[in-house]
Formats: C-alpha cells, sequence, structure tokens
C-alpha cells in the first residue's frame, strides 16, 4: 500500500509540474506579443526589405525624376540627384518580327540545269524561267515555266524515243528561314505544282526472229499526253554582285496524275524528267530589281515578338 501510495504521489506531482510550465510558457508568449524584442536583425529588417523590394525602389527613384516624351513615344526619367536616364519599360514599342517591308522585291531567273547537264550526256531537257515576289523576305510566290525535249536510243536496244520541244509550267511558294537576315542570302524551302502537255513517239522499233531469221519495224506514231505532279525543293541562294544573285535547289517530285495511254506511259516529261529519277536540281541565276530598299538588319534590330526593342539611352527600366 505504502508503495502505491509513493507511485500515486509522483504521477500527482509529475502533472502538476507540467500543468505550470504550459501555463508559463503561454503567458511568456504573450508578453513577447506585446512587448516585441529588438535584436540586430529587427532593426534592420525594413532596410533589408526594401533594398530587395524593387517596386519600393523604383517609386523612390520615379519620385524624385522629373520626365519628357520621346518621340518613339518612350517615357524617359531623369534622376535629379545623379542626373541618371531611365526609361520606363511599359512605354517602349515592340520589335516588329516582320524587319522587312511587305513588298521588298521581284526577282526573275533562268534554270541552268538541264543546258549543262546535256553537255555531260543527258539526252532531254531544254531551258526554264522563273519569276517571284519578295513578301517581308519571307514568303516568295513563285512562277516557273520553260521548254523540255528528248531523244535517246538507249545503248543494247532496238527503238528511239522522241518528245519534240513541249512547254511546262509550275507554280507555288518557298519559304526563307532567313527572312530577319540580310537579304541577300536566302535559304529555303519550297512547294510546286507542276503541269505538262506533250506528245511522245517512239521509232525504228525492231523485232528480231531467231526461228525465221527476219526482222520487222514497228513504229508507236505520235501520242498526246498530259502530266501533272507535286514538287519539294530545298536550296540556297546568294547575291553575287550588284543585283546578280545565283542558287542551287534540290528536287524531290512525285506524279499526282497522267493520261492513260494503249502503247503505255512516255518515258520523259517535259519540266518532269525521266520517269523513275525522283530527284532532280537546278542551277539558277536571277536579277532582282528592288520594289522598297532597305538596308540589311543589324542585330539590335532582330528580336522575338516578346522583347523591347533597345535604344541607345536605355539603362535599365522602371517598371
Amino acid at each position: 500500500m505504502r508503495g502505491l501510495a509513493k507511485v500515486l504521489l509522483m504521477v500527482v506531482a509529475v502533472l502538476c509540474t507540467a500543468m505550470v510550465w504550459g501555463q508559463s510558457e503561454q503567458q511568456r508568449r504573450e508578453r513577447r506579443r506585446i512587448n516585441p524584442i529588438n535584436t540586430n536583425a529587427t532593426a534592420t529588417q525594413s532596410i533589408n526589405e526594401t533594398r530587395n523590394d524593387t517596386s519600393r525602389i523604383n517609386a523612390a527613384i520615379r519620385a524624385r525624376s522629373t520626365s519628357f516624351v520621346r518621340e518613339d513615344g518612350a517615357i524617359v526619367y531623369v534622376d535629379t540627384v545623379n542626373g541618371n536616364e531611365w526609361i520606363d519599360s511599359a512605354t517602349i514599342r515592340r520589335g516588329s518580327r516582320m524587319t522587312y517591308p511587305r513588298w521588298t522585291a521581284l526577282s526573275v531567273g533562268i534554270d541552268l540545269w538541264d543546258p549543262v547537264m546535256r553537255l555531260f550526256g543527258q539526252k532531254y531537257g531544254v531551258v526554264g524561267f522563273w519569276a517571284n515576289v519578295s513578301v517581308y523576305n519571307r514568303f516568295f510566290p513563285t512562277f516557273e515555266m520553260g521548254l523540255g525535249m528528248a531523244k535517246d536510243t538507249p545503248a543494247d536496244m532496238n527503238y528511239t524515243y522522241r518528245t519534240p520541244m513541249s512547254p511546262y509550267f509550275k507554280i507555288g511558294c518557298d519559304y526563307n528561314f532567313l527572312f530577319n537576315s540580310n537579304s541577300d542570302y536566302k535559304f529555303f524551302a519550297g512547294l510546286r505544282y507542276g503541269f505538262a502537255p506533250f506528245k511522245w513517239e517512239v521509232s525504228d522499233i525492231t523485232l528480231n526472229s531467231g526461228y525465221w531469221g527476219e526482222s520487222t519495224a514497228l513504229v508507236i506514231p505520235s501520242q498526246n499526253g498530259t502530266a501533272g505532279w507535286l514538287e519539294f525543293c530545298l536550296g540556297l541562294q546568294v547575291r553575287l554582285w550588284s543585283n546578280i544573285s545565283a542558287g542551287w535547289t534540290l528536287r524531290y517530285h512525285s506524279i499526282l496524275h497522267e493520261s492513260k495511254n494503249v502503247h503505255g506511259e512516255p518515258w520523259y516529261i517535259p519540266g518532269y524528267g525521266a520517269r523513275g529519277n525522283s530527284l532532280n536540281g537546278s542551277f539558277s541565276v536571277s536579277y532582282t530589281l528592288p520594289v522598297q530598299r532597305k538596308a540589311a538588319p543589324t542585330d539590335a534590330e532582330i528580336l522575338p515578338d516578346d522583347e523591347p526593342a533597345p535604344t541607345p539611352q536605355d539603362t535599365t527600366a522602371i517598371n
């Protein structure tokens, strides 16, 4: 019984001590709210907050500054204490993503690919011409036309294929990836639709009979044909001197439609090339007639849409 009494007394003593300590801690917190404790950190707290609060700093600078409006509409503040100029960033006009005017230039060119390739043994092609107009130096609506012909007697074959002089036409548009850079250089991709009406024939077809020892000559007379194709272009153009430029273009094309013929398919299509060749090329020399003259943009003028145009007086901005 005595041991049990001692345990109960100890439990009661611990509970009383805890209650007293809790009340004392609560009283200390209440006294601290009423009478805050000042230390070195709390004494400089407001200064530190102001130092990192740019809105308070800018407001203070604005209060002691005079201002004027520039010709471009930007508000310039002049600090009356140290003479520094500050520009309100909210009044700076944003730079245009299109550096060049809408109508920049008109270009005409000649495609020398087929004439040069014929010197190296190509049996088809004549010459092509093209014209395009520059829209913001970014888009180039393009029209092409030219003449094509073919005459070939393949080695170890017993026939001759001919396509007389025939026209072809292409219409499409190029996209210049360097649209905000110097207009003397273009790296572009484009799309064309091509169409050609033409005639073709096969002559001197010889059929030999090994059994009878005789040969027979056949002819496929002149046939009318039309064909349309889609063409994807990837090219580079540079200015050589004055208004003269030169460029290379790689072309991938695929036939969309063509007229049917009981004698089969023509081997050559003007403007397209030989059937079965999906890749082709062009080498052009062109002359550019400026529509609106504009100097090449500087790095400072080439800005994304969400960046303001810098000015020589800019050092910082007040928000």
